[in-house]
């Protein structure tokens, strides 16, 4: 086994918008070095001013350096059938397979962070950091922030971690079941260990454990791997990988609800890194107020954070539809429902369909006695059903409610538990917060697997 023992300098801390100033790689067959490649190289792309404080590497000393076409059959060559070594692995490794690429050249060779040997060789230390750990090891850095130093300094941790039983770590850490090679920086592989094969929400945790990223899954373990099983260049994926420390997870019974409790966490705790669910949310709402006068007034509105809707709509034409049904089969009148413009003569009075409840022609307690029958019959046309599904274990079953049309909650009943009342159902569930998305999704459910509904409507019926 021979390794590849890199380190690079760049412009910036992603590859998708930075190049390479500087790159180093020793050859390592285990016990010595065997060949050494080091060059500057022009990224064509000024270098910062911070950067170059650091580095000590500035645009004039590589205006006259290759870029870094010009040594990538060099360094591909090199790189070829040997493991790539670095410390902190992944950023130096999608630097280089990113310029590879540009270049026409594949990178796939195997990686061994340097990070994670130390701390599964030596655990306990108080700072893996390149600097911190060859300080605790007395390894002397020359040139710091500078490629060839670096990487000498990271062939000599390697060479102290082989000599402290640090191969058969490495052999483990290269099987390609093993995940060493593709897990974040600071993350615990066992972590991933203990995650389950079962339906669930699982979260990415930051260093203080704020949730940063919240998902859902058939297989929690499965779809937790596959985050990180290709190491994208752009900056969003780069601070990604760098940030997650923690893995905790939810368990559910069925992928369905794996599916609502993600909407629901994602609005509860708003992480960073999600994006999709955090803008949906159901935009409209059908309100019922009193007016000056007295009349019952229903209107199609914005979601108003203090009110409550009698039922909302994601798509505004959804509740048009259904106001409109409300107001011929009623005789409401479409202008106390703001179907029409004040301004002009009532529709509804010219087709006889509105008793004038705009002009005051009919009594408020006349018109809102309608109002509420419509209410009333909107109420009892919306479905009260439960979703039963398989439990977590085969002692009970998984449960949701839809009541009257809005998604209440979930969880799980015993086996021989009756669903015959919505209330004594309700005990059995946690009750969540409902939008249009996750109501959306059972009702596509239901549609799909109409022997997992059971309509409670029928049932309160049949008791009473």
């Amino acid at each position: 086994m021979q390794f590849a023992v890199v380190d690079i300098e760049t412009t910036g801390g992603y590859a998708a918008a930075n190049g390479i100033t500087e790159i180093s790689i020793y050859v390592h067959d285990g016990q010595q070095i065997i060949d050494h490649y080091e060059t500057l190289v022009n990224p064509n792309q000024s270098i910062p001013t911070y950067i170059q404080a650091l580095t000590g590497i500035t645009d004039e000393m590589v205006s006259n350096a290759p870029s870094f076409e010009d040594v990538a059959e060099r360094i591909a060559a090199i790189l070829e059938n040997r493991v790539f070594v670095a410390h902190n692995v992944n950023f130096d490794y999608s630097f280089v397979k990113h310029q590879l690429s540009l270049s026409g050249y594949e990178l796939g060779e195997k990686k061994l962070c340097t990070v994670r040997l130390s701390r599964k060789v030596m655990p306990g230390l108080r700072s893996y950091s390149l600097g911190k750990l060859c300080q605790e090891l007395g390894i002397e850095i020359f040139d710091r922030h500078r490629a060839g130093g670096d990487a000498r300094a990271t062939v000599t941790v390697l060479e102290h971690m082989i000599r402290n039983g640090g191969m058969q770590v490495i052999q483990q850490f290269l099987k390609k079941s093993s995940g060493e090679q593709f897990l974040p920086l600071n993350l615990a592989k066992e972590e991933i260990e203990v995650l389950p094969h079962t339906p669930g929400v699982y979260y990415f945790h930051d260093e203080k454990g704020k949730i940063i990223y919240v998902g859902k899954a058939r297989d929690i373990r499965r779809r937790v791997v596959s985050h990180f099983s290709h190491n994208g260049a752009g900056l969003q994926r780069q601070e990604f990988m760098r940030n997650i420390y923690h893995i905790t997870y939810q368990s559910c019974a069925t992928e369905l609800m794996a599916f609502i409790l993600e909407c629901v966490e994602i609005k509860k705790y708003w992480p960073k890194y999600n994006r999709s669910l955090k803008k949906f949310d159901q935009a409209y709402g059908l309100y019922l107020f009193e007016d000056q006068r007295g009349y019952l007034r229903l209107a199609l509105e914005k979601i108003r954070k203090h009110l409550k809707p009698i039922y909302t709509f994601n798509l505004i034409w959804e509740g048009q539809r259904m106001l409109r049904r409300l107001v011929n089969e009623y005789g409401l009148c479409p202008k106390l429902c703001f179907m029409q413009s004040q301004d002009q003569p009532c529709e509804g009075v010219r087709l006889s369909t509105c008793t004038g409840a705009c002009e005051q022609a009919e009594s408020s307690a006349d018109y809102n006695n309608r109002v509420m029958a419509a209410v009333e019959e909107l109420s009892k046309q919306l479905p009260s059903f439960a979703v039963i599904d398989q439990g977590k274990i085969l002692e009970e079953k998984s449960c949701l409610l839809i009541e009257r049309g809005r998604f209440v909650g979930m969880g799980y009943l015993p086996q021989d538990a009756n669903i015959d009342q919505i209330d004594a159902l309700k005990s059995y569930l946690t009750l969540y917060p409902e939008n249009d998305y996750v109501r959306g999704m059972i009702y596509q459910f239901v549609e799909r697997y109409p022997s997992k509904k059971v309509d409670l409507r029928l049932i309160e019926k049949q008791v009473d």
